[in-house]
């Protein structure tokens, strides 16, 4: 049982390091968060869809499990809307701090899912969180949207990482994926064409827009979504959503090094995205030893 937890763990960084790239992946493509989002899950849906026809696997569901996945697939669109707008507005440095604060809003919500009580020092670490979230405001204001951006990205992170934990006690990896993948393409499809609509403007993509989405459709996201749902069977939502703040740690590296200038922040900032850092690395520690 360790074994296979350890093992799951070690999978889980893996993934982390990919949602890292990711969001390198969103500064480099050109087009804006909403056709980036559509793209990327759209792709994804086909890539997840020619795995299911190879498998040969049943699309099968009850309505139930549709109504679910409609739900969740919105908040999964609506999540990735936002961060990547944070990046297009701010940076890839401001977008993954602020994406931290996951860890804090998990400790609120899976209590209500999985009707335990809430636990003091998981509340603590979300808190300490917080506070170098707001030193990195106090310095970096000129990017106060994006970090609006990233904590709304946060908050639907941690909500459907919590649902998804719940759903996989029920249903295959890969049937949540593709139907949460696929109501949610269908969500921004509908909400384009009912406001401005598709413009070949918004939509067009360069040679390297396409072997960037191609890349974050099928690794980033079919192979990674899948994946993750699959390691909530073995890890709980909270420890899954606090492992993935590490993926700052991951992405800010990444786009220092790709990125050069654009992303060197204060000093300060460094300070606060430390500080949070620390936090998740010393809930890790507690964990295994049971103390929380």
């Amino acid at each position: 049982m360790l074994k296979t937890e350890f093992k799951n763990y070690l999978h889980l960084h893996f993934l982390v390091f990919i949602w890292g790239f990711t969001a390198i992946l969103g500064a480099l493509i050109s087009i804006d968060a909403i056709p980036l989002v559509w793209y990327r899950m759209f792709f994804a849906v086909i890539f997840i869809l020619i795995y299911f026809l190879i498998k040969k696997k049943s699309f099968k569901i009850s309505s139930k499990g549709l109504l679910k996945f409609l739900f969740t697939g919105i908040i999964i669109a609506l999540h990735w809307i936002a961060f990547f707008s944070a990046i297009k507005v701010a940076n890839v440095s401001i977008a993954l701090v602020a994406m931290s604060t996951g860890a804090l809003f998990t400790s609120l919500i899976e209590p209500l899912f999985f009707k335990r009580r809430l636990i003091f020092l998981e509340l603590f670490f979300g808190a300490i969180v917080i506070a170098g979230l707001y030193l990195i405001f106090n310095v970096e204001s000129e990017y106060t949207l994006g970090i609006i951006y990233a904590l709304i990205a946060a908050f639907l992170s941690a909500l459907f990482t919590v649902l998804n934990g719940l759903y996989i006690k029920k249903y295959e990896a890969e049937t949540i994926s593709f139907y949460q993948l696929l109501f949610g393409v269908g969500f921004i499809t509908i909400y384009v064409l009912a406001t401005n609509g598709f413009s070949f403007q918004s939509y067009a993509l360069t040679a390297m827009d396409i072997v960037y989405l191609l890349i974050l459709s099928s690794i980033c996201t079919a192979y990674a979504f899948i994946a993750s749902v699959k390691i909530m069977k073995y890890l709980t939502p909270y420890t899954v959503m606090l492992t993935v703040n590490l993926e700052p740690v991951y992405g800010i590296i990444l786009a220092v090094i790709i990125f050069s200038e654009k992303e060197k922040m204060s000093t300060e900032f460094y300070i606060g995205a430390l500080v949070i850092f620390i936090t998740v690395i010393l809930n890790g520690i507690l964990k295994n030893k049971k103390i929380i």
